[in-house]
């Protein structure tokens, strides 16, 4: 619809050009996301479709093809020549979680979600620091896969430097290893009968809500004295929390100089203890969004084992087993953890985990 004209026109173009505000121009209000999606001509029938619809995504064009292709996700005509920095949109929380760079995909994941979790970031470095604090397992190891752009998977940056640091931290005689089942090794010849294998799981019903409780689960074998099914203590009870105190149970249930192969289907667990505690620590445990690191009280007592084993030149090795895939060790180490979840909190004077 065009504007209306106030009084005659003026004789002078410029003039007449400088008092044409956006008040007085045609505005197109796109609804991406609401009650019914397309495009209003005016901001009262805008508002009809967006108040009060969780996670509404609503904007003003001057034109209608700009209008219609933020309706339809694609990229905006007018603004296909501008270079803007990109962003990156972490959910953590939703339909479907991950890194995008793309609002509209973000705002798909978290539209009519209770309790939703997500941030923007200007690089994908903080957004993947925020998936760690705030997602599960699968959301972690999905987002360090690199970020999604219009559902494309792009790589995550190379970080050259980083690396070299990463290769001064850890020399060839360092005895903390991390390998998964299917890595191509010899483990009859790496891993000789003096290892003990032991398989660690956490599980918590209804993690993440309130009231959700949580088990600690270590598997040694059949019917070994060592396994351990029991409450997790403290809170939260997360899941995060119940496997990184299995993996420091099963350390104290270990002879200090006995080699030990801890297997565990937490991705989360091994990374917070083998790589990202080295810049926790430079950044005084702070993760670089300036949060507290989460579990850090875990983490720093599962190191504490482990350096202690280092220093007496016992070896440790960390395997991931992938979860649910029927391996023995691993289905027995998750039935424990079950079981404690299921258990009542630990009486009074049973003695804390350090």
């Amino acid at each position: 619809m065009p504007a209306n004209k106030r009084g005659a026109p003026s004789s002078n173009p410029t003039s007449s050009k400088k008092r044409k505000t956006d008040k007085d121009l045609q505005k197109y209000y796109a609804v991406r996301t609401g009650a019914r999606p397309g495009i209003y001509l005016t901001w009262a029938e805008c508002q009809k479709q967006t108040a009060g619809f969780r996670g509404a995504q609503y904007k003003s064009f001057l034109s209608r093809e700009d209008a219609l292709a933020f309706v339809e996700g694609r990229k905006i005509p007018s603004e296909e020549g501008e270079e803007k920095p990109p962003r990156f949109y972490a959910v953590a929380r939703g339909i479907f979680t991950g890194i995008y760079t793309d609002w509209g995909t973000a705002s798909r994941a978290i539209a009519g979600t209770k309790g939703p979790k997500y941030k923007k970031f200007d690089t994908y470095e903080d957004a993947l620091d925020f998936i760690r604090e705030w997602g599960d397992e699968q959301t972690i190891a999905d987002a360090e896969k690199g970020a999604v752009n219009n559902g494309t998977t792009v790589p995550p940056p190379q970080k050259t430097a980083v690396k070299a640091e990463k290769s001064e931290d850890v020399s060839d005689s360092d005895d903390l290893s991390v390998v998964s089942e299917d890595t191509p090794i010899k483990p009859e010849a790496e891993l000789s009968p003096i290892f003990t294998k032991v398989y660690t799981d956490g599980s918590s019903l209804g993690n993440g809500n309130v009231g959700s409780t949580a088990g600690v689960g270590v598997y040694f074998g059949p019917n070994d004295p060592r396994n351990v099914s029991e409450r997790l203590e403290g809170d939260p009870q997360t899941n995060q929390r119940a496997e990184l105190t299995a993996i420091l149970r099963a350390f104290q249930l270990s002879p200090l100089t006995q080699p030990m192969q801890i297997m565990t289907d937490s991705q989360y667990s091994i990374k917070c203890v083998t790589e990202w505690y080295k810049n926790w620590e430079k950044n005084d445990w702070r993760t670089s969004t300036a949060n507290e690191v989460k579990n850090k009280d875990l983490v720093q007592a599962v190191r504490e084992e482990i350096a202690k084993r280092e220093a007496a030149g016992t070896r440790t090795i960390f395997t991931w087993v992938k979860g649910h895939a029927n391996n023995p060790g691993n289905v027995a180490a998750d039935g424990l953890a079950v079981a404690g979840a299921r258990m009542g909190l630990p009486a009074k004077g049973r003695k804390k985990l350090k």
